[in-house]
Order: C-alpha cells, then sequence, then structure tokens
C-alpha cells in the first residue's frame, strides 16, 4: 500500500487504509510475510519534452442528466490534477493559462517559505520564524503543552510573551532547501540486478543515496534530513534535502469550538464559518527566534472574486493514476471495508467517552474520534465517487486514450501493452480473499485495537514458533512486541473487542466457520465480556508472569479467539503481500510509460511531497443555489444563533461577549479551484507577489472525490482568509504583539511592549 506515498510514509485518508493495512502485513505471521518491494523496471530515459495531454472534448458534468450516453463522455484535459512540482516547474502552463511568468527566484521563494510539518503543511510569514498553520494540525500539540489544571483545548492558548511560548516536544518543521534528481543513478544501479531482484535491491540503493546525500550536506547535526521522493509511481526519483527545525513552540491557538466550529456536520462543507488557524515560532540553536529572509508577507488587501492565488503544500496522496480495475476494487472491497472499521471504532470511542470522559480526555480519545470521524466522511464522499457512472465514464476513457498510446508503437506495445490486463488479474486476485479487508484491520493498532487481543496474537505466534523450535532472536522479538503492550481501561479494551468481533462479523457472516470458532455461540458483547475477565492477557502484569512461568497456554481464551482466526489471517495475509508486491512493479511500470508518453504536462500522484497548485477565487453552483467565493464572520454568529441549543455551532464566551469594534463583516472562509488533498492542510494561500492571503483548511464535500479526479468545476478548497484571522487577534484575542509583527514585521517581546509600540503610531 505504500504506492504513491513517500518511502516510509502515508497521509490523509488514503494514508488511514495504508495504516491499517500495514498493521496486518507487517506481523509476518504467513511464510511469505514482508512488506511489498519497490518498483523495478529498466533504466527510465531523460525528461522528455512535455507533451500536451490528449485534447478531449468537453465533459458532461458528473451530474449529467438521465439519458447521458457513458460511451460519449471524455476525459477532462486535467483530470489528473493540478498538483504540480518544483522540480518540473509549470512554467508554461502558468504563462498560456494565466499570463503570469514566474521566474527562478519567485519558485525559489515560494519554495523556501513552505514548510512541513508532522501530518501537515505550514509557513514562514514573519522574519523571527513566525509559522502559521491550521488548528486542527497544532491539537496534538496544544494537548502536549497542556500544564495540569489546564484545558487549552477548550480555552485556547496565547502566550503574551516569547518566554512564554511553549516549546511542543515530538515536533519539528522541515524547509525544503534542494530538490536533486537520482532517476539515472536509480535505474543505472538497478539494471546491474536480476530482474526478480530488484524489488528489494531499489530499497538498497534508495537508502545509500539517501545516506550519502545526508552526509554530503553535513548530516543530522547540522539539521540535514534527506528523503527519497518517488514520483510516477517510480517512473522518477528524486532526493529531497531538508533543513529540519527541532525547537518549534506554540504561540497562539483558539478555542477548539472556534477552531473546529461547525464540529462534524460542517466537515468538508462549504459555505464555513470556520477560524481554523494556529501560529507556532521556529526558534534557532541559539534559543532566540529564528531569523528568515524568507516568509510570506501578510496581505492587507486579501482576496476578491476571480483572482488568481497559489496554494504551497505537501498534499498527502492521491490515486489519480490507478486504474479502472484497482478503482473499482476500491469501490467493491477495500474502500468499503475500511468505512465501515472507521464507524465501529468511532462508535466504540464515543460510548468509551461518554461514560468515562476524564479517562478518556487522559488518552485523548477526542482527538482520535475527530480523525476517525474526518476519515469516515472522506471515505464515504470518495465511495460516492466511485459510484458515480460519469466519473467513471471519465476515468474509463483517459485509460483507453492511455491504452492506445501504449498500443500505438510496437516497442512500447511489446514493453508496456499487458500492463494494464495484468493489474486487472491482480485485483481479480485480491477479490478471492475480500472478507480480509473488513475483518483484519488494524489487529496492532495502539488505538483501535483491543490490548487484550494484540497481546493474545503476538502469544499465539510465540507458543506457535516455540514448538517449530524457532530460533532465540525471532522468539525475542515477538515477547518484545506482546510485553510492550500498553494496558487499557478495561471499558475501552472490551469496547475495541466487541467492535474486532463485529468486523468478522459482518465480514464473513454470522454463521460462517471462523465466527464460530471466534464467538463459540456468544454475542459479540458477551465474548469481549467474557475473554477479557478470563485471560491472563487482559493485564500486562499477568501477562508477563505467565510468561515468565511458561503458564500461558492454548487454553486461554483471548487464545482460542486467535486460533479461530489464524488460518484465515494467514492466508489473507499471504495473498495480500504476494498481489501487492507485483502491484507496485507493474505500477512503476505503467507510471514510466506515463511518463514516456505525456512527460511533466501531467502532474504525478501526491506524495507529502512539496506541490504547488494554481486556482482561481471562485464560487459555484450547489445544492440549486450559488455558494459564495467568500463568507464573513456574520455567517458565524448567524449559525451560532440559528443552531441555539446545538454544541457544533455554539460559540465561545469571548466571541459572544466580543468589542463593539469587531467587524462581523470581515471576510471569514473563501474558496478557490486550487487543487488540494489531505496534507495541505496549513497551506498558505498567496497571490501573484506570494503574499500571503489565506490558510487551506478543508475541501467541499464535492472535493472527496480529488482522491482519484480532479473536478474544478465542481471542487473548492477552503482557506481561512487572512483578513478575518487579524481581524480575530486584533479584537476578539488582543494578541497585539502577534497584529505587530504580521502587519510591520516588529517583534515585540511582550504583549506590553507591542501596545507601547502601537499606542505611538
Amino acid at each position: 500500500m505504500g504506492r504513491n506515498r513517500r518511502r516510509g510514509h502515508g497521509l490523509g485518508v488514503r494514508g488511514f487504509q495504508a495504516a491499517v493495512l500495514a498493521a496486518v502485513l507487517a506481523l509476518g505471521v504467513a511464510a511469505c510475510a514482508g512488506g511489498a518491494g519497490r518498483a523495478g523496471g529498466p533504466a527510465a530515459t531523460a525528461p522528455r519534452p512535455a507533451a500536451r495531454p490528449p485534447e478531449t472534448a468537453p465533459p458532461a458534468p458528473a451530474w449529467a442528466p438521465a439519458g447521458v450516453l457513458l460511451d460519449t463522455i471524455r476525459a477532462g484535459r486535467y483530470d489528473n490534477g493540478k498538483m504540480w512540482t518544483f522540480e518540473f516547474p509549470p512554467v508554461d502552463y502558468l504563462r498560456e493559462t494565466h499570463g503570469f511568468a514566474p521566474d527562478t527566484s519567485w519558485f525559489r521563494r515560494a519554495r523556501l517559505g513552505a514548510l512541513r510539518i508532522p501530518g501537515c503543511s505550514a509557513s514562514f510569514v514573519s522574519r523571527y520564524g513566525l509559522v502559521l498553520t491550521n488548528h486542527h494540525c497544532a491539537r496534538e500539540g496544544v494537548s502536549k503543552v497542556t500544564h495540569a489544571g489546564e484545558k487549552l483545548l477548550d480555552s485556547g492558548f496565547y502566550a503574551a510573551s516569547l518566554d512564554e511560548e511553549r516549546r511542543v516536544e515530538e515536533f519539528h518543521a522541515d524547509q525544503l532547501l534542494a530538490v536533486v534528481d537520482v532517476t539515472d543513478e536509480v535505474y543505472s544501479a538497478l539494471e546491474r540486478v536480476p530482474e526478480e531482484r530488484r524489488g528489494e535491491a531499489r530499497d538498497s540503493i534508495l537508502e545509500a543515496i539517501e545516506e550519502r546525500s545526508t552526509r554530503e550536506r553535513g548530516g543530522e547535526e547540522a539539521g540535514i534530513v534527506v528523503e527519497m521522493i518517488s514520483l510516477y509511481n517510480g517512473g522518477r526519483y528524486s532526493a529531497y534535502v531538508f533543513h529540519r527545525y527541532t525547537d518549534v513552540r506554540l504561540v497562539i491557538a483558539p478555542e477548539l469550538q472556534i477552531g473546529f466550529f461547525g464540529g462534524d456536520p460542517d466537515n468538508f462543507t462549504y459555505p464555513r464559518y470556520d477560524l481554523d488557524f494556529s501560529f507556532f515560532r521556529v526558534y534557532g540553536e541559539d534559543g532566540k527566534p529564528l531569523e528568515t529572509e524568507t516568509y510570506f508577507p501578510w496581505s492587507p488587501e486579501g482576496v476578491e472574486d476571480g483572482d488568481l492565488v497559489f496554494v504551497i503544500g505537501n498534499p498527502g496522496s492521491t490515486s489519480r493514476l490507478q486504474t479502472m480495475a484497482e478503482l473499482e476494487f476500491r469501490r467493491d472491497v477495500s474502500d468499503q471495508g475500511v468505512l465501515e472499521f472507521i464507524r465501529s471504532r468511532v462508535a466504540a470511542l464515543q460510548r468509551f467517552l461518554k461514560e468515562y470522559p476524564v479517562e478518556a480526555e487522559a488518552l485523548d480519545i477526542r482527538n482520535k474520534i475527530f480523525s476517525l470521524t474526518n476519515s469516515e466522511k472522506a471515505y464515504a464522499g470518495m465511495l460516492d465517487g466511485l459510484r458515480d457512472p460519469v466519473i467513471l465514464a471519465r476515468r474509463r476513457d483517459a485509460e483507453r486514450q492511455f491504452h492506445d498510446s501504449l498500443q500505438s508503437r510496437p516497442e512500447r506495445r511489446e514493453k508496456h501493452g499487458a500492463l494494464i490486463d495484468r493489474m486487472a488479474e491482480l485485483q481479480a486476485g485480491k477479490r478471492e480473499v475480500a472478507p480480509g479487508f473488513g475483518a483484519f484491520l488494524a489487529l496492532t493498532s495502539e488505538d483501535y485495537a483491543s490490548a487484550t487481543l494484540r497481546r493474545a496474537l503476538f502469544a499465539y505466534q510465540l507458543l506457535s514458533l516455540r514448538e517449530r523450535s524457532a530460533g532465540e532472536e525471532r522468539l525475542s522479538g515477538i515477547q518484545e512486541q506482546l510485553l510492550a503492550v500498553k494496558d487499557q481501561p478495561a471499558a475501552l479494551d472490551e469496547g475495541l473487542m466487541q467492535a474486532a468481533f463485529e468486523d468478522l462479523i459482518r465480514s464473513y457472516g454470522r454463521d460462517s466457520d471462523v465466527v464460530r470458532a471466534v464467538l463459540q455461540g456468544r454475542s459479540p458483547e458477551g465474548a469481549a465480556s467474557e475473554v477479557r475477565a478470563k485471560s491472563v492477557l487482559a493485564d500486562s502484569a499477568r501477562a508477563a508472569a505467565a510468561l515468565e512461568r511458561g503458564a500461558l497456554g492454548p487454553d486461554d481464551p483471548a487464545l482460542r479467539v486467535v486460533a479461530g482466526y489464524f488460518a484465515r489471517l494467514q492466508s489473507f495475509q499471504q495473498t495480500v503481500s504476494q498481489v501487492f508486491a507485483e502491484e507496485e512493479e507493474v505500477a512503476a511500470e505503467l507510471g514510466r510509460a506515463r511518463f514516456e508518453i505525456y512527460g511533466t504536462a501531467v502532474p504525478p500522484d501526491a506524495t507529502f511531497s512539496l506541490r504547488i497548485a494554481d486556482g482561481v477565487v471562485k464560487g459555484y453552483d450547489y445544492n440549486g443555489t450559488i455558494a459564495p467565493y467568500k463568507t464573513t464572520f456574520h455567517g458565524l454568529y448567524d449559525r451560532h444563533y440559528s443552531f441555539a441549543g446545538r454544541s457544533e455551532w455554539e460559540l465561545p464566551g469571548r466571541w459572544r461577549q466580543a468589542p463593539a469594534t469587531f467587524d462581523r463583516s470581515t471576510p471569514l472562509d473563501f474558496v478557490s479551484t486550487a487543487d488540494i488533498i489531505g496534507g495541505n492542510s496549513g497551506s498558505p494561500v498567496l497571490d501573484r507577489e506570494l503574499r500571503l492571503v489565506g490558510v487551506v483548511f478543508d475541501g467541499n464535500i464535492e472535493s472527496l472525490t480529488a482522491d482519484y479526479i480532479y473536478l474544478p468545476d465542481r471542487s473548492r478548497a477552503v482557506a481561512v482568509d487572512a483578513r478575518g484571522i487579524l481581524e480575530a487577534l486584533d479584537e476578539v484575542y488582543d494578541a497585539d504583539r502577534i497584529v505587530l509583527e504580521l502587519t510591520s514585521q516588529r517583534l515585540a517581546p511582550s504583549e506590553a511592549e507591542a501596545d507601547r509600540i502601537r499606542a505611538a503610531r
């Protein structure tokens, strides 16, 4: 599942699926267990001149009326999106499309002003290391810096002085210093490796380049991090050289209620009234605010309808290069399995939060629920699109044109002509174990799996390997994993165990042999209660003692559960591991073929690496009316009063008591046609002069198909308006030192000093 992602990472909703499946593939329970190899193939050629994508007839809208003949629908020129890379900046495209011709200095400033933080994007907005991102990208950081007796998620946080800015542990900000194309080096090395070993060899080659590049740039001691980025599913490789800043401190984050205003009902919607922002500050090695020449100045004018804007950020993962067979498998099997998994875990976590709010807060359950409900809505939207016959017709036409190009020349036909059919055969192979894509997700997840059943899975493997006289090193490794599983509150453990049993029933059927073997006539709730009560694996200390005494045996109730499903799990893992490995190979070959035909005119899939996306500020038709290009604070208050009594739209106290000078007509949120996906959260929205006009925080509900197709006629990137942030900082939060820094690039050490400076103007 690593395809289309930077090495070792997945992000966003597609990254969620990779994570829950990786938990299965990493177990090592099958004879052929192991991660899928990196795609291999013949040496890539130098970049070809960028050919235009196929010219097509104007596509019918996705809501085309009944009677439209699907075989007349054509792919759009930019169905694969506009997530342009900095390796191949879209200079000609921007000149032809917008009459705008930025130079190399413009792209350099755009690259250096942007940042990547864990799971999100961000940017420098002052010469003193001030960093803007979303509130939802800072939520975990807010929790980390919360002191005993504080509830900063609810009350918000503002450091009134530099001394009060709180360092966030295990947090960093990456600035992209350079991009080095290493494609020729990778494939030259691969040519010397037998084809059947190229997947394994590729990883070694990339690691060697990464280590060498890091060393040549000064190493980790100099704050250098190098990552190998695969583009076009392995068609191109680049070494991304980052400066990693590790002293990052929280400056201001609004209340959760205003940073996530509208809650789940408003998530992925527009019109929107959300102040989803926060500020960090990067500090240098001397312990002082970092001084940087490259940052995005705050725009006082903001945006107007029709303005050209740019989103610079790190889109996490898209699947726009997938074949029709892959999309149909997702629609019928894998995405549906993940959606049902998410819904079951949301229900379990919400029950625990309601019954044990104090314990839930200590375990950060609210943030886990926010993350899951976000993925739930996203997967539901993606599945709706995968069931849309018009969207599928556009994708099918694009595949037809690509297939025709592969068959158009003998050398292409011989080299790549059978790849699309082979990918379809691989999807058919996965369908043979389809129930596993719902039954065996996240088996070892600390957040979503029962601690008792996690220990039982490791214990079952341990006992089985001992019977086969496995080596001590392997036995020791599994025992360490078992002992590392942390205890969970009994109610949470039982709730997650019950959800796992319900996964089995939903996937295999109540009357299946695997369900009968696991439940033994009990209900999921009853089985969870009994297993938890009677298994020594329900408690870490008892489990360790049983291992020490050699008293852990197959009669333990939790081990009997694992014994009931283990054979199915082995079969699932064996099939999936084999298929995924070949999928990587086939996808890489298709990526190289696509690059040979279209060049850089078709952007690669997102890989949580830095991209630049152009767009136009523009409203759109929706729900029988028109969505405006912007919203204002008036709408925020209207939601509060119109939904009186609903917690999602309840304004925090300071907002209900805002001063009379607060201008509610100030723009709050706006939309543009810029191409975004998960991972773009926190991306700066910039004008032609690279001034900051907003910060991306979401897409509209119509954009959820963006994972596999870009539809600018209805998809929108939703951003907080820079003017709204400034008005809130100035009038509601009285954050004068931040307002001063954004508007005049003056760093005041305290709020009092900022007040003095502003008063003297």
